[in-house]
């Protein structure tokens, strides 16, 4: 009798789906990248505050020694609250250090009016819902998040990145930063 072919199993293959484009071939736009240390902001990047200015953020860096960026998931919640009272708090410290603070999160200008006011916080609070800056920094977290952190910048080139930080040690920590660049 003929012997029966050996079987040869092999995986059926999966249709293929169109493939996204390649870091390399997104390279000419800003938002496929994120800033490293030693990176300057985008000279282009614009980003309203929580009187709905327009503010290019290359711009508000060179206006004082030191910029500070601290990105909270969310305003009026407890531990931005924190965070944002701990800035508020020691801003008249970091204004003799030469640094202008910026608090950055997706709300709204108007919750970030609100939240300005009810803390009385002294500086600008950045709105960024489509997380053009946020993303640069490294700072999105999947699908909507954003991961609490502090960014120190000199004259538009990133010199801290902090991510992943307690809402204390945010402020505290870029005191910390700011006395050991000097």
């Amino acid at each position: 009798p003929a012997k029966k072919a050996k079987k040869t199993t092999t995986k059926p293959t999966k249709p293929t789906k169109p493939t996204k484009p390649t870091e390399s071939a997104k390279s000419s736009s800003p938002k496929s990248t994120t800033l490293s240390i030693g990176d300057s902001i985008p000279d282009d990047l614009t980003l309203e505050d929580q009187d709905s200015e327009s503010i290019n953020v290359l711009e508000l860096s060179k206006s004082s020694k030191y910029l500070i960026v601290f990105l909270y998931p969310r305003a009026s919640t407890p531990g931005c609250t924190r965070q944002a009272q701990g800035f508020r708090d020691n801003f008249e410290q970091l204004k003799k250090l030469n640094a202008t603070i910026v608090g950055l999160s997706s709300d709204s200008p108007k919750a970030q009016t609100n939240f300005k006011l009810k803390q009385k916080l002294q500086y600008t609070l950045l709105c960024d819902p489509d997380k053009k800056l946020i993303g640069l920094l490294g700072a999105k977290k999947s699908p909507s998040g954003i991961i609490r952190s502090h960014f120190i910048f000199v004259d538009g080139v990133l010199k801290v990145s902090k991510l992943g930080i307690s809402p204390e040690k945010s402020f505290t920590g870029a005191i910390e930063q700011i006395e050991g660049l000097i």
